[in-house]
């Protein structure tokens, strides 16, 4: 790793809206092992067949083993279930949703339960009977990698990291990557058209899906898997379940368009004083020619903590309000990248070394956790409108007396930031609104890669006109007239 090159410096500052915690607990939500987290007045009858359709060890209805599906990642969002199933095929899909639909239990669909917004949990009070949660962690079939089409097909419950793995064992690589690759599955970031760190050079994960498998609520299987480059025939259902958040169907099975591995490349830590600072060191540091796979951003929030809470030394001797994470695609000779002489800056072309620089990045969301419930807000907006748009939100937000902690991190060549808000209660929503509303205003969108869930679907109005959201909902109706998926998410 080259070592740290420190020339234009700013001076650490207080962390923003840092201010002693708030005792106040406000209403609680359900956390794991609580009691409570599956109903005892579920029909034998439903029992009998969801066992019949998975077997009886893939009927989870003790509350401890229930647990860990009832309340998603954040711990913001959870409720009840009447069981929880975990299907290993299609068959069991359909044999699942049939007898859920004739007992008239809703059904929550579950990839690794990364998610942010509630999305992929039961509703912390439903209208009617608790739902049934179907966990597609066992659909993890893997087929082999079409050589001739750079092509594979997965199923819904396979990881991002055994998905890596398999594709770079065939020589292929594939184009969404994230922090919580472990755990997040391929279905769950199919249902919510996730991003991920490789945006700028890959796209979204619907940029990634040539066909797919999924379950429809009247029981039937729609198949379009052949991967063709060029198919014009009719209706892109395919496109259409993708971000849907398993509102409309159960997506089992992807077909998933890999890349040729971009080969070694160079990472760098660039302190900056700013957003406009950030955006203009990256506008000009990569190099004609030179494949930009990732810029992300730390602010000193994020980075302070991280130090805490993983006991990373400190990248730069000097303090940035600001850290620029850049990886470029140039053989890791560093010469993919020009940096001013002044900068301050660590490089990196060593494998080991450029997973060190990452770590700064990626144990941003877990580091913030550790302060207690998050509100982790993913937005997106206009790269013109970054540095006037965050000083907004900042001051609305250190304005507001239950913040205790206040960072950002996120995906700066998109513009997708995630902002990290400790101290209301989980269910005050307040500051949620106003960061909304202060985003739309700047034309930007309240959700960038994590769906709309339970937590935004009040908010959907924000960013999408009233003929689209009646066009989403005549979609929504005429795929399931009854509300048996997802009932709550994304459309309120």
């Amino acid at each position: 790793m080259v070592p740290p090159r420190h020339g234009r410096c700013v001076a650490r500052a207080r962390l923003p809206g840092e201010r002693p915690r708030s005792t106040a607990a406000g209403p609680r939500r359900p956390t794991p092992g609580e009691g409570g987290d599956v109903v005892s007045a579920v029909p034998r009858t439903l029992l009998r067949a969801l066992a019949d359709a998975v077997g009886p060890g893939h009927v989870l209805t003790d509350p401890d083993a229930a647990a860990p599906y009832t309340v998603d990642w954040t711990r913001r969002f959870g409720g009840p279930a009447a069981a929880v199933v975990r299907p290993a095929a299609t068959a069991e899909v359909v044999a699942v949703v049939t007898a859920c639909a004739a007992a008239g239990f809703p059904i929550v669909v579950q990839g690794g339960n990364t998610g942010l917004v509630g999305g992929g949990v039961p509703p912390a009070a439903a209208a009617g009977p608790a739902p049934v949660v179907l966990a597609t962690t066992r659909l993890t079939e893997i087929g082999e990698v079409d050589p001739l089409s750079g092509q594979v097909a997965v199923g819904a419950g396979v990881t991002l990291a055994t998905l890596h793995q398999h594709a770079r064992d065939a020589g292929w690589s594939y184009g969404v990557d994230l922090a919580a690759r472990d755990t997040a599955t391929v279905g769950g970031t199919v249902a919510t058209n996730a991003g991920g760190v490789r945006v700028c050079a890959y796209g979204m994960t619907r940029a990634q899906v040539t066909g797919l498998a999924a379950v429809l609520a009247d029981g039937s299987t729609v198949t379009h898997l052949a991967g063709l480059a060029k198919d014009n025939t009719g209706y892109d259902l395919t496109g259409l379940l993708v971000g849907s958040e398993g509102t409309l169907g159960i997506v089992t099975t992807v077909r998933l368009r890999l890349h040729r591995p971009a080969g070694p490349s160079t990472v760098a830590l660039i302190g900056a004083s700013s957003y406009d600072e950030a955006q203009q060191l990256l506008a000009g540091c990569v190099r004609p020619g030179v494949r930009l796979l990732a810029a992300e951003i730390v602010d000193e929030v994020g980075l302070e903590l991280v130090l805490r809470t993983a006991g990373l030394p400190r990248p730069l001797a000097a303090r940035h309000r600001l850290l620029l994470l850049v990886e470029v695609a140039d053989g890791a000779t560093a010469d993919g990248l020009e940096l001013p002489d002044d900068v301050d800056a660590v490089v990196a072309t060593d494998a080991a070394d450029r997973l060190r620089l990452w770590a700064y990045r990626e144990r941003q969301s877990e580091a913030f956790s550790t302060l207690g419930v998050v509100h982790k807000l993913d937005v997106s907006i206009p790269l013109a409108s970054v540095p006037d748009c965050t000083a907004a939100i900042a001051e609305r937000v250190q304005a507001t007396t239950a913040v205790t902690t206040y960072g950002v991190f996120g995906h700066l060549a998109d513009g997708n930031l995630h902002l990290e808000v400790v101290g209301p209660a989980p269910d005050d929503d307040e500051i949620d609104r106003a960061v909304f509303g202060i985003v739309t205003a700047y034309g930007g969108s309240i959700s960038a890669e994590h769906g709309i869930g339970r937590a935004k679907a009040a908010y959907l109005s924000m960013t999408r006109t009233p003929q689209e959201i009646s066009a989403m909902r005549a979609i929504k109706t005429a795929l399931d007239p009854a509300g048996l998926f997802n009932p709550g998410v994304l459309l309120a």
